[in-house]
């Protein structure tokens, strides 16, 4: 029955990605192919827009991102547009655009890399958006992105698809942009460090280490799962893990544990 489910699921999904893919086929064949587009005049990105809304209030701003989200309603529509800082709501409206730059509004899909131009002003429930005064389509997304409110949970989906990780889960940008920062400002090259640098510069920024991958013949587990990992160590391990004292243990000691210590740092391992 699951198996069932999942081939329909695919089924769908292989017909989405063919109606985009023919979306774009009609694009290029009306001289609009958006992948001959290699700049845009971008002056603001989201969070610049949002934290200096009282000096941009009733300004023109241009902004350039991937289209989260979008309604359609009748003759006006809301979309949500995510760039490299942030996001930010665009109002778009027929009659502020044209029929014609609607009309093609209306057959972009989630996911498109779109630029829009506007009025920066706040709708009646307070939030910071753009009124559109002209939308382009800058790229076209050929793939589905994951269902907008669960994300991209699925873990081995995750790695083995870091892009769509780094589009679905804002945390995950934010990891990533954190631990190229601290290797750029530290200018450190980690392939050179020794064991104890290493480690040291670990402590000192946690965020840099990446979650463990661990493989053996039958498993694979990514992540802090305890658990799980625990399948990975062999029996003997686990009991010494257990014990509540070194000295109770049968095959260790404390002694014998202090002692190759000492050794290991005394040769410098």
């Amino acid at each position: 029955m699951a198996q069932e489910q999942k081939n329909v699921q695919e089924q769908d999904l292989n017909q989405l990605r063919k109606v985009r893919r023919e979306k774009l086929a009609e694009l290029q064949g009306s001289g609009k192919d958006p992948f001959v587009i290699t700049k845009y005049d971008q002056t603001h990105h989201s969070v610049e827009v949002k934290e200096n809304y009282e000096e941009l209030e009733g300004k023109q701003v241009s902004i350039a991102g991937r289209m989260m989200s979008k309604r359609v309603m009748g003759k006006a529509s809301f979309c949500n547009v995510q760039d490299l800082k942030g996001n930010i709501q665009s109002y778009v409206a027929r009659d502020s655009i044209g029929e014609e730059n609607y009309k093609e509004f209306k057959k972009l899909d989630v996911g498109d890399v779109i630029g829009i131009e506007g009025e920066v002003f706040k709708t009646k429930t307070g939030e910071i958006s753009i009124h559109a005064s002209h939308v382009t389509l800058l790229s076209k997304s050929l793939q589905i992105l994951p269902e907008k409110f669960h994300g991209l949970t699925n873990t081995d989906m995750r790695y083995r698809q870091r892009y769509v990780d780094l589009i679905m889960n804002p945390e995950a940008k934010d990891t990533f942009i954190k631990r190229s920062k601290i290797i750029k400002e530290n200018k450190v090259d980690i392939e050179d460090m020794s064991t104890n640098e290493l480690i040291h510069f670990i402590q000192k920024n946690p965020s840099i280490l990446k979650r463990p991958i661990m493989i053996d013949e039958r498993r694979f587990q990514v992540g802090y799962n305890a658990e799980e990992i625990r399948a990975f160590i062999p029996r003997e391990l686990r009991k010494l893990a257990e014990c509540q004292k070194f000295d109770n243990c049968p095959q260790f000691s404390a002694s014998t544990l202090v002692e190759d210590y000492h050794h290991n740092k005394k040769a410098g391992l």
